[in-house]
Parts: structure tokens; C-alpha cells; sequence
């Protein structure tokens, strides 16, 4: 007979749900910890932008940033601060909704720090590979706008832009958005996520050849850009927003402040 006291008991969903909930591999995909990932990189990227640019503040913004902030203006909502809370109220409102825990592991972060590393690692190994396959037709490009300046305070602030607001147009908004559109026109989930990843990844590259700051067009700055847009892509939807503008942003500090020459700037 079986002694009770040594019956095991199933666990239930709660429990499940918390197990789920602690795995590094799916907390670090859920908004709440994207958000406390993203919010140094928005904060700097802010105050840097207000303390380089005083009453000039505009002007050093990043591309994706002030398409943005001028959307907003066109419909009226013009509150200089409006934008980075738009983003975190999108977070939270996504964790809400979802229902998630509010507990944030530091190991969490840490592994998503060491996760957006490796990636921008292996996104420079593929800029390198990509460079030498192109090194025949052209000898060399250099991808850092020439509207950045030549103080490192200032690469560093325009590279963390780019990684959070580049990644909130083109990955958390716009990827989505073209997701769901195509869907509606294919009825295929796999048609609607790939045509997704090509449009937004084509248009992420384009973005970088648009306006009075934008660079002049070439074919190996634009494919790498749209293949990096399509490595995006797919780490955001693998895993998470958060990491995905780390890998951005640790990618661009890379290649702006360490490497030369034939690194592009993303």
C-alpha cells in the first residue's frame, strides 16, 4: 500500500506558470524585462541628446527618432517627452495584458547583456564576411554619417538612439503591423512572417539614404544593412525586443568606436 505521506503531488498550472515564468529563456522575451533592459538605453540616449543639443536638441536626434516625434507632431501631439513614454507605456501595457510576473531576476539581465554581446559579435563576423565577398568591386566603405561628430560622447549617444528607436519603428511597431496586414492577404502565417521580414528589413535599409542626413546610396552598404535588418528581425522574434536593441546598440558601439574602415554603422 502507499503511504500517503510520501504521494507526489502533481504540480499545478500556478506552479507551471511560475517555472515558465523563471526560465531565462522566456523571462528574458517578456516586455517587463525588455523594458528594465531598455530603460538606461533610453535614458541615456535622452539626456545625452538634451546635453549636446541644448536649444539645438533636435538636431541630434536619430533618423528613426525624429520621423517619430514628427508623426506625432502631425497629429497634434507635440510633448517633447511623449515618445519614450509612448514606448514604456506600450511595454507595460503588453506585460499587463499578458498577465506576466513582475519579478525580474538580475541573472536575467545580465544573460541578456552577455546575450546582446554575442550577437553583435557574430553580426560584425557577418559585416567582415559580407565586406571581403564585395572587396573585389570596391576596396573599401566607411557607414558612419558624417553628421555624428567627432566626439566619442556623441557617437556613443547617436548609436544608442539607433538601436532603441530604430528597433521601436522597424521591430516593435512596424514588423507587427506588416505581419498582420499580410496575413490578411495570404492567409498563410509562414507567407505573412517572411514578407514581413523582407519589407521591413528592406525599408530598415533604405531608412539610412533618406533626408538631408542621410548617406549616398550604395549596394554594399544597402545589402548588409538589409541583411542586418533581417537578422533583427528574426532575433526579435526568437528572442525578444530587449535583446534585440542591445544587439543593435552593442553592434553600432563596436563598429563606431572600436573598428575602422570597413565596418558599417547600423
Amino acid at each position: 500500500m502507499t503511504d500517503p505521506t510520501t504521494t507526489q503531488i502533481p504540480p499545478t498550472d500556478d506552479a507551471a506558470l511560475r517555472t515558465s515564468e523563471d526560465d531565462y529563456w522566456t523571462s528574458a522575451r517578456r516586455p517587463l524585462a525588455c523594458l528594465i533592459f531598455l530603460i538606461p538605453l533610453l535614458g541615456l540616449y535622452e539626456w545625452g541628446v538634451v546635453w549636446l543639443g541644448g536649444d539645438q536638441a533636435e538636431s541630434f536626434r536619430n533618423g528613426a527618432d525624429y520621423w517619430m516625434r514628427a508623426g506625432l507632431q502631425e497629429i497634434g501631439l507635440m510633448h517633447s517627452h511623449l515618445l519614450p513614454a509612448i514606448v514604456i507605456g506600450l511595454l507595460l501595457v503588453w506585460h499587463i495584458s499578458g498577465r506576466y510576473s513582475w519579478r525580474v531576476s538580475r541573472e536575467t539581465l545580465l544573460g541578456m547583456s552577455a546575450e546582446s554581446l554575442l550577437f553583435a559579435l557574430v553580426l560584425v563576423v557577418i559585416g567582415q564576411l559580407q565586406n571581403l565577398a564585395f572587396m573585389k568591386y570596391e576596396q573599401s566603405y566607411t557607414a558612419v554619417s558624417t553628421s555624428l561628430g567627432s566626439g566619442s560622447l556623441t557617437k556613443i549617444v547617436s548609436f544608442v538612439g539607433a538601436g532603441v528607436y530604430e528597433e521601436v519603428l522597424f521591430r516593435l511597431w512596424m514588423l507587427p503591423a506588416c505581419y498582420a496586414l499580410f496575413f490578411l492577404l495570404f492567409r498563410s502565417p509562414r507567407w505573412a512572417a517572411g514578407t514581413a521580414i523582407a519589407v521591413t528589413s528592406i525599408l530598415f535599409s533604405l531608412a539610412h539614404y533618406i533626408g538631408p542626413n542621410g548617406e549616398a546610396f550604395s549596394l554594399i552598404t544597402f545589402s548588409f544593412r538589409a541583411l542586418a535588418g533581417t537578422f533583427f528581425a528574426i532575433l526579435f522574434l526568437l528572442r525578444g525586443f530587449g535583446i534585440t536593441v542591445g544587439c543593435h546598440a552593442a553592434y553600432d558601439l563596436l563598429v563606431g568606436l572600436m573598428l575602422t574602415g570597413d565596418s558599417v554603422a547600423l
